[in-house]
């Protein structure tokens, strides 16, 4: 059932227009740079990292200690090891590991060791690549396609295997968990067969299994869930829906929801038995407790703003003619620049607007929202005002990308912004700090350049976060004195 404006209204009027607007204490805000103001009030001068909006005392796990290795720097007391390397470390059948690793799952072995489904963000013709995702027999899709995934499998003894779960797709990026076990990698292209040496169309959804390499064999597509520039992906595992993230522009991208087909049931094998056009794909809506209409997230400007959502079905989603986004007009549909990460916790699920510009309303260097199935609204909870001094702080916050809900309270966001690269974490109260920082310089020591982090997930006990650095390639393991950061109990995702 989705929510009417006048729902949204009335319930706005019997709750209180000021708490819906405002938001709750616990909202995720702060990050240098960050706006997060109250209803009626300006917003306050930029917090430095691990700091309040009020100046609160500084959290976290303590300033980062360069690596005299040159390539991750951590606080005290935490270590990291690399799992694998684009070009460097092998796959089980001898080739080297695929570049540009993206989203990342991990799920725990039998023994406590962890299986990951890496994506690999390769796009355009094969022929550019210099370690495209190999060809693994029976497990290709289209071999003009680069992309793809592996699974690496860290073992409890140290060791480390990797092979092919889906290979020949494209421009694999973030992905998203399933609740039964299984990983969905989503094409961020919209290339028709044909181009770039292309023999099928893509643009679509795989589910790769960690577990059952004979399930990956043949991969398939799910095109119920759409054809085109898919982002992330999460399954509500109590109602069933499948929400997917869509970054593009000319026009913006679209936050979508899947809702299955009466009488089915989620769970593996499942997906691949879909028709085409099973279920109902449709994209969101939102309005403020007014019942006015938001056409684009980036007018939302002081964290806590609560916004109804409504859904507009889509009438084609195999995009035949025209992009599923440009099949809506104004005022149809409400967009937002760069949707990217999303991950399911807490009740519902997390979701990125990693920048906006001047494709956008207003602009900002990121924002973190909370989709709430229950109520039906979405919530601002971290919102980066735009930074102006990506390489003169360390510790600088923008452009947030892959995301996951911490089993220590919070969010942990990798970054994918200007100048230095982090990963940094947000408490249920406000507050930021930095997890690490990429030191690898792949440009020049007069043009330096950082790459994004991505990819970043817990393994099921906790006790490991694992992160990727895109380019070139390097998966790593990052442990150290986990510990919770605040005295909220928080509900921790299936997939954290």
């Amino acid at each position: 059932m989705s929510l009417s404006r006048r729902d949204f209204v009335n319930r706005s009027t019997v709750v209180g227009a000021g708490v819906l607007i405002a938001g709750s204490a616990g909202a995720l805000a702060s990050a240098p740079g960050a706006i997060a103001a109250p209803v009626g009030g300006e917003a306050p001068a930029a917090a430095g990292a691990g700091t309040n909006a009020a100046g609160g005392a500084a959290i976290g796990y303590g300033p980062l200690v360069p690596d005299p290795a040159g390539l991750l720097s951590l606080p005290k007391g935490f270590s990291y090891k690399v799992l694998n390397r684009a070009g460097v470390t092998r796959l089980r059948t001898g080739e080297f590991t695929p570049s540009n690793h993206d989203g990342t799952s991990a799920f725990e072995d039998e023994h406590g060791g962890n299986l990951m489904v890496v994506n690999h963000e390769l796009a355009g013709a094969r022929a550019k690549w210099p370690y495209p995702v190999p060809l693994t027999e029976g497990h290709v899709y289209d071999p003009g396609a680069a992309g793809g995934c592996t699974i690496v499998h860290a073992k409890r003894d140290g060791s480390v295997e990797q092979w092919v779960g889906i290979a020949g797709t494209a421009t694999n990026c973030a992905g998203g968990v399933t609740p039964w076990g299984t990983w969905l990698s989503g094409e961020e292209t919209e290339d028709r067969a044909g181009k770039n040496g292309f023999t099928k169309d893509h643009g679509y959804v795989f589910e790769v299994d960690p577990f059952d390499d004979d399930y990956n064999r043949d991969p398939r597509p799910v095109k119920a869930f759409g054809r085109y520039a898919h982002e992330a992906v999460v399954v509500d595992p109590k109602r069933g829906h499948v929400y997917l993230t869509e970054d593009a522009g000319n026009p913006n991208g679209l936050l979508y929801r899947w809702t299955p087909p009466a009488g089915f049931t989620h769970g593996r094998y499942r997906l691949r038995a879909l028709a085409e056009d099973a279920g109902v794909l449709e994209a969101f809506k939102v309005f403020d407790s007014h019942g006015k209409f938001v056409d684009d997230l980036s007018r939302a400007v002081q964290v806590g703003t609560v916004y109804g959502v409504d859904w507009v079905k889509v009438q084609d989603r195999d995009a035949k003619t025209v992009s599923v986004r440009k099949q809506f007009k104004d005022g149809e549909v409400t967009r937002a620049r760069k949707l990217e990460g999303m991950w399911w916790g807490d009740g519902g699920f997390y979701f990125v607007s990693s920048y906006a510009r001047s494709e956008s309303p207003l602009q900002h260097d990121g924002q973190v929202w909370f989709f709430d199935p229950n109520r039906r609204t979405i919530t601002l909870k971290v919102l980066l005002g735009v930074n102006t001094d990506t390489w003169g702080d360390h510790d600088n916050f923008d452009g947030p990308d892959n995301i996951t809900v911490s089993p220590y309270g919070g969010i942990v966001i990798a970054e994918d912004g200007e100048g230095v690269s982090h990963l940094f974490g947000a408490t249920e109260d406000g507050l930021v700090y930095p997890i690490a920082r990429n030191e690898l310089n792949i440009g020049s020591a007069d043009s330096p350049e950082f790459s994004e982090f991505t990819g970043v997930t817990f393994s099921d006990d906790g006790r490991t976060l694992f992160a990727n650095i895109q380019t070139p390639g390097i998966q790593l393991a990052i442990s150290g004195p986990w510990r919770r950061l605040n005295e909220h109990k928080r509900g921790q995702g299936y997939g954290a």
